[in-house]
């Protein structure tokens, strides 16, 4: 069998040469060899044979000639059959008529036979029949592509092989197609990035997204070049209020189980697939389409400005089947269950000062109501509509790459009428002109200019062409799948144990999984009925008021109490502005007053804070910009999230002449008279406090000399950890202010709680006994966790 497909295969190539020529008279541009490892599998079966057999119906005239190879661990004998059942059932592009079809699929099982590539000889072997048809049919070799459809932890190991024993000739490419994972995080990529860089160059690589070959996401740059004189004044923050890049789908995950469990939608759909497209959308456009060193570059730029996600960027999901199909795949009991997530919503935000402040929305998910994709690019519209809102002006204005499906069904990229007419991407695409009665992301389809391709192209096909063609630029270097790990898996990583909010599947998800964007955290938006566990009879208490050390008290569980102080602060602040007209609230650092900032940032949404002026109690001697800074800490929870004029705030001069906290640099006594300037009296209207365990308060520490500050505002002070240089306010600062709070978190504050309690009076060992307001008030903020223990 096999002597006489080569047979077959030679008369077929020397017969393909002479039409060629007689089509078209050309010169051969040289032979080029097609493998397909795992050729028989079932991503071959359905995706890759059909996209060679495209491939060759469109070039079989344009002076290449081909052969093609399955190749498999199995033998001839057995693998075969296998082959050719397959390639009985590829059909032709649209464009062939059934005579020229019939024809060229013919001849292209005549080119096609199956080869075993088992071992370093196998490959030794193919190379040298490779090699003898080329010297029988006087054919110089073009190149080699290998298409690895095979699981990737054998990629190394086939590299290593072809490195080896069946390089092209001398003058010839090398192209090697890899198919995702490219590793299941940053470490892992790094290691198969370094095993297949053992063997072959980076240029010899594609890693294949396939998503990269569909028709509307390869016409996303085209697009933009093609209309950049209406898209260039409007396609920045200025103008942009958002990015949507949504991939949803029907189907659960039965069949894939051993796979998906390992990986979950972000690591599946995310990081690769909506990645990709994102960088489309958002990278600069390059001079030239068809420069893939620039259009990888620009790639790389916007993932380098992709703002650090954590786990207030994501709300993740699972369907309620999914884990009883993890239990059924992988033999695993029913008392088991998974973490995996089978929906995410991610928000992106990115330091690229044109797009700085612009959310860009990124989900996907299984067993969602339809099967649907696209990026959706919305505009801002300052129209305000008095009567007519059917006008169009009214409406909506954006641009939407729509990959197909849904209620469209088929590809386009659609621009509102509202915004402007576009250019057709090519010749290969046409205007739609008729019109279904149906809405797309609230807006008539005659809402819209709409482009399509004129015929469509499956994905493997167009990124088939590209790799014989060397576009690099379509497929994922080595570097920007670094960068795109690099930016995924910290997030993966803050995810490992956490729970996925359970939806049912489908329609009956209802608006369980929507989720809405506060400043920059996601969350839900509606509550997740969840069974409680009650703990005893404090879970009924709420909020409750009385005295602590002779001075007022508040208790409660720490949401409740991070709620009620944000509440009396905004109170303090409305009668500040009544009484003052500014209200001068100074903050203190460490970790207990950060869900309180959250909460003033993301809830007390009519807090004065155009008339409220922030300034730090005290301060950590090191850069504002490191982490150990407090003035950082209030920065990215609060001031961050907040709309506060530049000049009220205050923070502490700790890096004055490039030096941290020199005395002779008068930093505490030119912050002393800052506040002498702005506030009156130098009373602080509130001080927000917190106690360490050690009894210290602001950075004031038993061997600070307590008493020794006078009538001394600020002052430099040294902790017992690092780093020890501080700066503060003093006590006769603090106990100047109108209110002062002392916020007091956390079981492991029970027992200084309990020691406070005992003593009457000040005491040298607890500094934060020196808080008596002289003619102010003193509340304590003391959660349940440190009150009962």
């Amino acid at each position: 069998m096999c002597k006489i497909a080569w047979c077959l295969m030679v008369l077929a190539t020397c017969w393909h040469r002479g039409h060629a020529e007689e089509g078209k008279n050309l010169q051969s541009l040289g032979h080029i060899s097609m493998v397909i490892v795992g050729g028989t599998g079932d991503l071959a079966k359905k995706y890759l044979w059909q996209g060679f057999f495209h491939l060759y119906a469109t070039e079989v005239a344009k002076s290449y000639t081909f052969s093609f190879y399955g190749g498999g661990l199995v033998s001839a004998e057995k693998g075969t059959p296998l082959l050719f059942g397959i390639l009985k059932g590829l059909t032709c592009p649209p464009e062939l008529t059934a005579e020229r079809c019939a024809l060229v699929k013919d001849q292209f099982l005549r080119l096609s036979q199956y080869v075993q590539v088992k071992t370093s000889e196998d490959y030794g072997r193919l190379s040298q029949q490779i090699q003898q048809q080329l010297e029988q049919e006087g054919l110089a070799e073009a190149g080699r592509l290998f298409y690895m459809s095979i699981p990737a932890f054998a990629y190394a190991d086939v590299a290593e092989k072809i490195n080896s024993s069946c390089r092209p000739s001398a003058g010839a490419w090398l192209r090697v197609v890899l198919e995702k994972p490219f590793g299941h995080d940053l470490g892992s990529a790094q290691i198969l990035a370094t095993q297949l860089g053992a063997f072959l160059l980076e240029e010899e690589m594609y890693r294949i997204d396939h998503y990269l070959g569909k028709q509307v996401v390869s016409q996303i740059l085209p697009f933009r070049k093609k209309n950049n004189k209406f898209l260039e004044p409007i396609w920045n923050k200025h103008h942009i209020e958002r990015i949507e890049i949504v991939l949803k789908e029907t189907l659960d995950c039965k069949g894939r189980i051993q796979f998906y469990d390992q990986y979950g939608v972000i690591r599946d759909i995310l990081q690769n697939h909506l990645t990709e497209i994102m960088t489309l959308t958002m990278m600069n456009i390059p001079a030239n389409l068809s420069n893939s060193k620039e259009i990888l570059q620009n790639k790389l730029q916007v993932l380098s400005g992709l703002e650090q996600l954590d786990k207030s960027s994501v709300v993740i999901g699972q369907y309620q089947g999914y884990t009883a199909e993890v239990q059924e795949e992988l033999n695993k009991t029913k008392d088991y269950f998974s973490l995996t997530p089978t929906f995410a919503g991610v928000v992106i935000f990115t330091s690229n000062p044109l797009y700085d402040g612009i959310p860009i929305f990124m989900t996907s998910g299984k067993m969602l109501d339809e099967r649907v994709g696209y990026v959706r690019v919305l505009f801002k519209n300052n129209m305000f509509c008095i009567q007519d809102y059917n006008s169009v002006q009214c409406k909506p204005q954006q641009i939407i790459f729509y990959l197909g499906h849904g209620g469209l069904q088929y590809p386009a990229i659609l621009v509102s009428k509202n915004l402007f007419k576009p250019a057709l991407v090519n010749s290969g695409w046409k205007e739609v002109t008729e019109r279904k009665d149906i809405s797309i992301l609230g807006l008539a389809l005659s809402d819209y200019h709409i482009q399509t391709p004129a015929e469509p192209r499956e994905a493997y096909y167009e990124l088939i062409s590209k790799v014989l063609h060397g576009r690099r630029h379509s497929f994922v270097s080595t570097e920007n799948l670094m960068a795109s790990w690099a930016f995924w898996t910290p997030l993966l990583d803050s995810l490992a144990h956490t729970f996925p909010r359970p939806y049912p599947g489908g329609k009956a998800n209802s608006d369980l999984l929507n989720f809405h964007l506060h400043s920059r955290q996601v969350t839900f938006v509606s509550e997740a009925l969840v069974n409680v566990i009650q703990q005893g009879q404090e879970e009924n208490f709420q909020v409750m008021q009385g005295k602590y050390r002779s001075a007022e008290m508040v208790s409660a569980w720490a949401k409740e109490l991070v709620v009620r102080l944000a509440s009396d602060l905004q109170g303090a602040a409305e009668e500040a502005l009544q009484n003052h007209g500014q209200f001068h609230l100074a903050l203190s650092g460490g970790s207990s007053p950060i869900a309180l900032f959250l909460q003033l940032a993301l809830h007390q949404y009519t807090f004065p804070w155009s008339s409220t002026h922030v300034w730090l109690a005290d301060e950590r001697c090191v850069p504002p910009t490191e982490v150990d800074s407090n003035f950082r800490s209030i920065h990215d929870q609060l001031l961050h999230n907040i709309r506060i004029p530049y000049f009220n705030i205050h923070p502490m001069p700790v890096q004055l002449n490039e030096r941290l906290c020199v005395e002779e640099d008068g930093g505490a006594l030119l912050y002393e008279n800052e506040i002498k300037r702005h506030i009156n009296a130098s009373s602080f209207h509130y001080i927000l406090l917190g106690v360490g365990q050690d009894g210290h308060t602001a950075s004031l520490f038993q061997d600070s000399k307590l008493d020794d500050h006078g009538e001394t505002l600020v002052t430099l002070t040294e902790s017992p950890v690092k780093p020890h240089r501080r700066m503060s306010l003093t006590f006769t600062a603090i106990n100047k202010a109108h209110r002062v709070g002392v916020l007091v978190m956390g079981k492991r504050k029970h027992e200084l709680i309990t020691q406070l309690s005992r003593i009457k009076g000040e005491s040298y060992k607890y500094p934060i006994t020196k808080v008596q307001p002289t003619n102010g008030n003193l509340t304590w903020y003391i959660d349940y966790d440190a009150l009962l223990g």
